[in-house]
C-alpha cells in the first residue's frame, strides 16, 4: 500500500491509497474554498446516560446531486470536485459537513449542569471512496481492490486513534437512498468518537459480566456457538466467519468474524487480511442476490449497512473485532420500518427467522 497525503484549498487533510509504490497523485485542489468551522455539540443525555451530538451546520451538506455534479468523483474536464487528482483507487479524506470536528473546541464552550452536560463535539469524520467510477458499488470490485480499503480502513484507524480526543473509531458504510444515502457514488464513512456510544459500551458491559459468570471471553463463546450451529452459518473461511445471529434484529443480518479475537482492524494479521476480501465480496453479492431485479431492469442493489465493530482505546479489552451486515429490506418492494415498539423503545421485532435468513444467503451463492 502507497500512502499520498495532501490538503484541500480549505485546509482539510486527503490521502490517496494506491497499491502500487511511488505512484503520483500531486494535483492541486483549485477551488476558491474557505475553512468551514464546526459548531458540532455533544449533549448527554440524562435519563438514558448516552451522548448525543448537535451538528446543525450539517443543514447545508449536499443532496442527491446529478451524477455530473458528484463531489465524490475524479475531477476531470474542468469540474472541480473535493478529488483534485484525475483518477484514484482509494481516497480517505476529511468530511466537508461533519458532525464530529476538532476545531469544535474553539466554537463551543462546554457546560455543566445538574442535568445539562455539553461538550463541543471534538473527533474527526472521514469520507472513504471506494472506487473513482460513479456507479459502481463495492461489490463490483476484485479482491486486491477490496483488500486495498481494508488496508485504508485499517491505516486511518491507526492514525485517528492515536489522536488524544478520540476514544472509538467506527469505519462503516451506508448504501441505498432507503438507507438515507444523500451520495450514491460508491463510498463510506468514518467516525472518530470523542466518547463510546452507547451500543459500544452495552457490549462491553455484556461481555464484563459473562466473563464474571464463565471466566471466559463472550465473543470466543458466541463464535464457538455459532461455528457448531449449522443452521445459521453463511459462510466459513481459514480465518474467519460469517453467520445470522441467532436473535438477529434486522430481516437479513450477517456477522463476520475472525477467528483469532483481535480488538480492532490494526492487530489483524496478513493471514486474516489476505482471506477478508474473497469472504466479504461473496456476502455484498449474496445480499444483491436475495432480492432479484425483474428481467431486463438494472440489477439489484440491496440496501445496506456495513459496520465495523472495534474496541474503544481503553476499556474494551473484551471486545472483539467483528464486523455486522445487515438490509432494511425485508421481501421485494418492503422495507422494515422502525415504527412504534423499534423507534420508540427501542425493542425489535423481526420479520424473517434468522435460520431462514441464512438459509436464503446459503442459496444466494454463485455456485
Amino acid at each position: 500500500m502507497h500512502k499520498t497525503a495532501t490538503k484541500l484549498a480549505d485546509g482539510r487533510e486527503l490521502v490517496y491509497y494506491d497499491q502500487e509504490s511511488g505512484t503520483t497523485r500531486n494535483a492541486p485542489d483549485e477551488r476558491p474554498l474557505e475553512p468551514a468551522a464546526s459548531l458540532s455539540e455533544t449533549r448527554l443525555d440524562p435519563v438514558l446516560g448516552e451522548w448525543v451530538t448537535v451538528a446543525a451546520h450539517r443543514q447545508q451538506r449536499t443532496y442527491h446531486p446529478p451524477a455530473g455534479e458528484c463531489p465524490l468523483c475524479p475531477s476531470r474536464d474542468g469540474r472541480l470536485s473535493e478529488i483534485p487528482a484525475a483518477d484514484y483507487e482509494v481516497v480517505v479524506f476529511e468530511n466537508r459537513f461533519p458532525s464530529l470536528a476538532l476545531d469544535s473546541a474553539s466554537h463551543v464552550a462546554p457546560q455543566d449542569g445538574p442535568l445539562h452536560t455539553l461538550r463541543p463535539g471534538t473527533g474527526r469524520c472521514e469520507v472513504v471512496c471506494f472506487a473513482p467510477d460513479h456507479d459502481a458499488s463495492f461489490a463490483d470490485l476484485d479482491e486486491a481492490k477490496a483488500r486495498l480499503v481494508l488496508d485504508a480502513w485499517s491505516d486511518r484507524t491507526a492514525e485517528l486513534s492515536a489522536l488524544p480526543e478520540v476514544r472509538q473509531v467506527y469505519c462503516f458504510e451506508n448504501r441505498g437512498e432507503e438507507i438515507g444515502v444523500t451520495l450514491s457514488h460508491p463510498h463510506g464513512q468514518i467516525y472518530a468518537f470523542p466518547f463510546v456510544p452507547s451500543r459500544t459500551a452495552r457490549m462491553i458491559a455484556s461481555a464484563a459480566a459473562h466473563r464474571t459468570r464463565t471466566g471466559r471471553n463472550l465473543f470466543e463463546d458466541l463464535l464457538a456457538t455459532e461455528r457448531a450451529t449449522p443452521e445459521r452459518l453463511v459462510l466459513q473461511g481459514e480465518h474467519w466467519t460469517a453467520f445470522v445471529p441467532f436473535a438477529a434484529r434486522w430481516p437479513y443480518e450477517v456477522h463476520l468474524y475472525p477467528h483469532r479475537r483481535v480488538p480492532d482492524l490494526t492487530a489483524l494479521n496478513e493471514a486474516e487480511r489476505a482471506e477478508f476480501p474473497g469472504l466479504y465480496l461473496d456476502l455484498l453479492r449474496r445480499f444483491d442476490r436475495l432480492f432479484p431485479a425483474p428481467a431486463g431492469s438494472a440489477p439489484n442493489r440491496t440496501p445496506y449497512i456495513s459496520a465495523w465493530h472495534q474496541a474503544p482505546k481503553d476499556g474494551g479489552e473484551e471486545l472483539a473485532l467483528h464486523l455486522e451486515l445487515f438490509t432494511i429490506r425485508r421481501a421485494p418492494g418492503k422495507l422494515k420500518y422502525l415504527a412504534g415498539v423499534e423507534s420508540g423503545l427501542d425493542a425489535f421485532v423481526t420479520d424473517v427467522s434468522p435460520e431462514s435468513a441464512a438459509a436464503r444467503l446459503r442459496d444466494a451463492a454463485t455456485h
